[in-house]
């Protein structure tokens, strides 16, 4: 048993060194936990910001101006007084996300108690911004009316109190922030496993392996470890370092715990890759095959929408996929502070599919290391 772990070890140690040679892997590491993460980050948002407003102010009441006033940065820029002949054409060349057509006579019609219409035109490309936006649009507008009028904001008989838990300010890059460096996991430990195994193949040094006394099981544990243990290491001070001090997102759980279920993770999708590999001929095939294979897993993981939206059939599929037990797992710790009392069922669902793509991965290594001797 020692011989096996210490053969194990220095195959580990091996791959290890043929990463430090690799200084365009080495790379692509680095970037993917730092810059890669940081930029989509700060970049990619769900929330309304800077949003282009247009205004056809055909009443030009102190009200009209009231609402066009209300409509403040950050959430949108400052509105652009256009015609009512302007706004199709604008709308066609995307000038402009919203377009708030105030009829005339609005403030007149107001007054007198009537319900004269507001018209709200929306560049739904950006679906995100338009729905959100719309939203805050509805909202100033009624608060501003109710306001000019010295009345409540709106007479129902329910007040509802909305406590946002776990993201307070519903700010998108707490969320993205840590799905993109989950996300970045997955793919560097497929690529990365499966790339090691196949360059074995094309610098011809797997007839080295197959002259030494190692069983195919060591091998791909070798490459298991030494690969996983890099991409655990730079996702953690990806999460230390660019999460939580560059961006300022709070972690509520146990990293600890959170990297203890990444090893896990890691074994599963590190063997996946190496499954993979074993139905490639070229760096190439391999490379065609992982693709659709990680943006399946990437999007339908939970990381990007929520699981719970889409059809039925389609999420007992998904329970298949490693990275939708880790996403929820994920986010049941480092969000919400969950234990290990919690999160067991998704480790025990990871141990189970990885134990599954080892099996699969050497038995398939095995044949090849058959056809090659």
């Amino acid at each position: 048993m020692f011989a096996r772990l210490a053969r194990i070890w220095r195959l580990g140690i091996k791959e290890l060194y043929s990463l430090k040679a690799d200084p365009v892997l080495a790379g692509l590491i680095l970037y993917t936990f730092t810059v890669a993460v940081y930029t989509v980050s700060a970049g990619a948002k769900f929330e309304v910001e800077n949003a282009a407003v247009a205004v056809v102010d055909e009443d030009q009441s102190a009200l009209s101006r009231r609402l066009r006033d209300a409509l403040m940065q950050p959430f949108f820029k400052e509105p652009v007084p256009i015609t009512a002949r302007e706004v199709d054409a604008a709308m066609d060349a995307g000038r402009y996300v919203f377009v708030l057509s105030i009829p005339p006579k609005f403030e007149h019609d107001v007054i007198a108690g009537r319900t004269p219409e507001i018209q709200l035109d929306i560049d739904a490309t950006a679906m995100s911004q338009a729905g959100n936006g719309a939203a805050y649009i509805q909202n100033i507008l009624v608060q501003e009316v109710a306001a000019a009028l010295g009345r409540g904001a709106t007479a129902t008989p329910v007040s509802v109190v909305i406590r946002p838990k776990f993201n307070p300010n519903l700010t998108s890059a707490w969320f993205t922030a840590v799905m993109q460096v989950i996300n970045n996991v997955t793919m560097l430990a497929v690529i990365l496993s499966g790339a090691a195994l196949i360059r074995e193949r094309e610098h011809g040094t797997i007839e080295h392996l197959l002259v030494m006394p190692v069983t195919p099981n060591e091998i791909m544990l070798a490459k298991i470890w030494a690969n996983g243990l890099v991409i655990v290491v730079a996702a953690t001070l990806s999460l230390l370092i660019v999460v939580e001090r560059l961006l300022g997102v709070p972690v509520q759980g146990s990293v600890a715990l959170f990297v203890a279920s990444m090893l896990v993770y890691q074994f599963s999708v590190t063997a996946l890759g190496i499954l993979v590999a074993t139905v490639s001929t070229s760096m190439a095939q391999f490379g065609l095959i992982v693709m659709p294979i990680l943006i399946v897993m990437n999007l339908l993981s939970g990381s990007t929408t929520p699981i719970e939206s889409m059809p039925a059939w389609l999420q007992n599929v998904m329970q298949l996929s490693p990275s939708t037990h880790f996403v929820a797992l994920a986010q049941a710790v480092l969000y919400r502070g969950a234990g290990l009392s919690v999160i067991w069922p998704n480790l025990l669902a990871l141990a189970a599919i990885g134990a599954a793509f080892f099996g699969l991965a050497a038995l398939r290594f095995r044949k090849a290391l058959e056809g090659a001797g």
